[in-house]
């Protein structure tokens, strides 16, 4: 396995600009700034997954974007109300859209491309798209013996046309000036973790079960904290992604685990022992999301009460010393 040593950050802040979740009355706290305006200001939700990161390591700042949700509309909604700072017990903090240096796309799934287009007709600008080359995939989804839903696939001369500046690696990369982590194709090293149920793609000119090698997440390690493990989908499975980045950053100790881990639907007889092997992990913070699902949400809640974070759409996670 390739390692990459991680280099400490300071701070980082990752505001969610797209999830599936809302709620205008969730609490604030020092360290999580919710995004509470009124209508027609309020955030918008959708089935659908975006993240602002920015990471700073002495004078050096850097941010990023993974994902961009399913329509663009949701995105491009939210970012316009990011505020201009967000004061926080690590001060005050800029965090801005405009900032944006390369996009990572986590796989290759309409609710993660699927506003990729809009977002980048807004920007105005050319951007590094870092995405596997297996996002290219062929793939639908089994609803019955003989019924298939087939589900929008990604083009390369859209996005280039749009102001993708396509950067496709399979192997463990770091993006942000060497800051973020970006996993590549994700070891399956779980009894459990088999994959997603019903999904399929296109390999060798027949449809198979999806082997999800384009499914990615990213990282970044938090001095005297941790890594702090951001996913997409999880689709190679949460704890095979946390397991996977831990060993290729050869960092120990998992501060904080946020994104989608996929335990919806099919998924669900995997919650019992994704949420075993995450207490066994022992993060300081776990913060599912999107298509995690409320059944394991709502398991995860019970089983690490002092570490779990409900999400919602807008809100800003500040990580510091």
């Amino acid at each position: 396995m390739t390692q990459i040593q991680l280099p400490d950050i300071d701070h980082a802040e990752v505001t969610f600009l797209v999830d599936n979740y809302t709620d205008l009355l969730a609490p604030d706290t020092d360290s999580i700034k919710r995004m509470r305006l009124p209508p027609p200001s309020a955030p918008k939700a959708e089935h659908g997954l975006s993240y602002l990161v920015t990471v700073q390591s002495g004078e050096r700042r850097h941010t990023i974007m993974m994902d961009a949700g399913i329509s663009g509309e949701c995105l491009n909604h939210n970012a316009a109300l990011l505020p201009s700072s967000l004061a926080g017990r690590f001060g005050v903090v800029k965090h801005r859209i405009e900032d944006v240096e390369s996009m990572v796309l986590s796989h290759g799934h309409f609710d993660h491309f699927g506003g990729l287009s809009l977002f980048f007709q807004k920007l105005g600008r050319r951007l590094p798209l870092v995405l596997h080359p297996g996002a290219f995939v062929e793939r639908r989804i089994k609803l019955g013996p003989e019924t298939y839903v087939p589900m929008p696939s990604l083009n390369e001369a859209e996005l280039r046309e749009a102001g993708a500046d396509l950067d496709m690696r399979s192997a463990p990369s770091t993006v942000a000036g060497g800051l973020i982590l970006v996993s590549g194709t994700v070891e399956r090293t779980t009894a459990f973790e088999t994959g997603s149920p019903g999904l399929e793609s296109k390999q060798d000119g027949e449809w198979k079960a999806d082997l999800f090698e384009d499914d990615q997440a990213i990282a970044f390690r938090l001095k005297n904290k941790g890594l702090v493990v951001l996913g997409g989908c999880s689709h190679s499975g949460i704890i095979n992604t946390v397991k996977h980045l831990a060993k290729t950053s050869g960092t120990e100790k998992i501060h904080a685990v946020l994104g989608g881990f996929h335990l919806s639907g099919m998924s669900e007889p995997l919650i019992e022992p994704t949420v075993a092997a995450m207490q066994a992990i022992q993060p300081d913070l776990i913060v599912p999301t999107h298509c995690t699902g409320w059944k394991a949400i709502n398991a995860f809640e019970r089983a690490m009460p002092g570490r779990f974070v409900l999400n919602t759409v807008g809100t800003t996670f500040l990580f510091g010393q």
